[in-house]
């Protein structure tokens, strides 16, 4: 399924049009009757913003969108519930520590478009001490590339690095890799540790390394050109 990101674009670009766009596309993929579920649910959630308490009639829809339509859809589905209610920081830690994994990846994937600043980093944190790499992914995007502190930030590309998650994964890593010397420090110790456990390293180590600047490849990467220098 194609990152929902590049439905809706850059957080700073995200507005009511953007999410209409979104409706609109993910309405040419369902068929009837999916289509007038997610209406209702979606009035459902726009009539209840914010709701406190008990579980809502809207947080019962974030559970059925994949069976509603799809699973290909339900992330889609679940965002734009999440949109419709407004959901605040609160609300979307609910939703978090309630859902399954699939509910939680939305909740991940609809934070940098609805929380503004750091007050959601506590869900990001979760999801990074979990070995799911679906979240681990959902983890690492445009939230966490604005909001994550250095030393947090560097832990979860070792995360990715740790799990297979591909570093593409990693939103602004260019610019948040620039020049961080600590960063190439982290990268060359996990290497020499892959190594001297005969254990290979990684391809995205060393392409994380020479964002970093510092590109002198680590005892044991994986080199990613042929042996006459150009890529295989």
């Amino acid at each position: 399924m194609k990152d929902l990101h590049d439905d809706l674009g850059t957080p700073t670009d995200v507005t009511p049009p953007a999410f209409a766009a979104l409706r609109t596309r993910l309405n040419g993929r369902l068929d009837g009757a999916a289509r007038a579920w997610l209406d209702q649910a979606l009035d459902e959630a726009a009539a209840h913003p914010g709701t406190h308490g008990p579980i809502s009639v809207w947080e019962l829809r974030i559970a059925e969108a994949g069976r509603r339509c799809g699973p290909d859809h339900a992330e889609a589905a679940r965002v734009l519930l999440l949109h419709a209610a407004r959901a605040d920081v609160t609300t979307l830690a609910r939703v978090y520590r309630q859902g399954t994994a699939d509910e939680r990846r939305a909740v991940l994937q609809a934070l940098p478009h609805l929380v503004p600043g750091p007050d959601a980093l506590p869900i990001v944190e979760d999801a990074l001490r979990t070995n799911d790499t679906r979240l681990v992914a959902a983890a690492v995007g445009p939230y966490a590339a604005l909001h994550l502190d250095a030393h947090n930030w560097r832990h979860a590309v070792l995360k990715c690095l740790f799990t297979g998650v591909p570093v593409e994964a990693v939103a602004d890593l260019p610019r948040r890799a620039r020049a961080d010397a600590e960063l190439a420090r982290m990268l060359a110790d996990y290497a020499d540790e892959r190594t001297a456990a005969g254990r290979p390293v990684p391809h995205d180590l060393h392409r994380v390394l020479s964002l970093t600047e510092h590109p002198a490849t680590p005892p044991g990467t994986d080199a990613p050109h042929g042996s006459d220098g150009k890529e295989s």
